[in-house]
């Protein structure tokens, strides 16, 4: 079966579309099969996966809406080689909608998942919107565990807490095998005070587990997207890349 991972911040901007990119192609590059959803109807995990939108003619909005096409339909293969990618359009924000009013409205995403992903990939990554809507709700369902990536910024770490009330919510009643797999600091500064005290305040908070993996900003990084690749392929060499082979270690043995 499938390891599914959400990928999930309701605050916009922290790096989720950058983690599941990278994550996905330094997993992939050591011989998984990863297929990435796009639960975010800015498609920026599509488009960062180099899918044309103007060619995409079924997405995750057909899944989820009534079951228009299954998830085996929409899904697409990227340039890089093991990973393929279940497109999003804006078409989504719609779906969402129309999910208020449909019966076992929070499952839509794990019954698409079942059977046929779990038999076909290795890891299943789902990058969630910045909300903490009915989207983002069933990427959670649907997941084994969850990567909370965190800006090291104050406002970042404030809305944590919401975050986790959520998730404690659907373990409860929706669920009962999710857990936070950990928290990723991410747009790391060192050279800042404010970013040090940030990175110290994560590890502080004592309840989950901080990746020893840090994302720092880095010009390549904010380039890869444009080429449609994960960094790991993009620029190998990269400090960057490496941060995110050595986040595919810890996610391999954290399972």
């Amino acid at each position: 079966m499938a390891n599914v991972i959400a990928i999930a911040n309701q605050k916009g901007g922290v790096g989720k579309t950058t983690t599941a990119i990278n994550l996905a192609g330094a997993l992939a590059e050591q011989g998984f099969r990863i297929l990435c959803i796009d639960m975010d109807p800015q498609a920026n995990l599509t488009v960062g996966l180099g899918v044309n939108l103007g060619t995409v003619e079924r997405s995750m909005a057909d899944v989820l809406s009534d079951g228009r096409a299954t998830l085996e339909q929409v899904v697409t293969p990227t340039q890089t080689t093991g990973i393929d990618v279940a497109p999003a359009t804006l078409e989504l924000a719609s779906t969402e909608v129309e999910l208020f009013s449909a019966i076992g409205r929070e499952h839509a995403l794990r019954e698409a998942l079942d059977g046929w992903a779990g038999e076909q990939y290795d890891f299943v990554l789902i990058d969630c919107p910045p909300t903490l809507g009915l989207l983002t709700i069933n990427g959670l369902v649907a997941a084994d565990s969850v990567i909370i990536p965190v800006q090291t910024q104050y406002y970042a770490l404030k809305g944590l807490t919401a975050l986790v009330k959520v998730i404690n919510t659907i373990r409860s009643k929706l669920n009962r095998d999710l857990r936070i797999m950990g928290l990723l600091p991410t747009f790391y500064d060192g050279r800042t005070i404010l970013g040090r005290e940030m990175l110290d305040e994560l590890r502080e908070l004592g309840d989950h587990h901080v990746f020893t993996s840090i994302v720092r900003n880095t010009v390549k990084l904010g380039e890869a997207p444009l080429t449609g690749r994960p960094i790991t392929s993009y620029a190998g060499g990269t400090e960057a890349a490496r941060t995110f082979r050595d986040l595919a270690r810890e996610v391999i043995d954290l399972g």
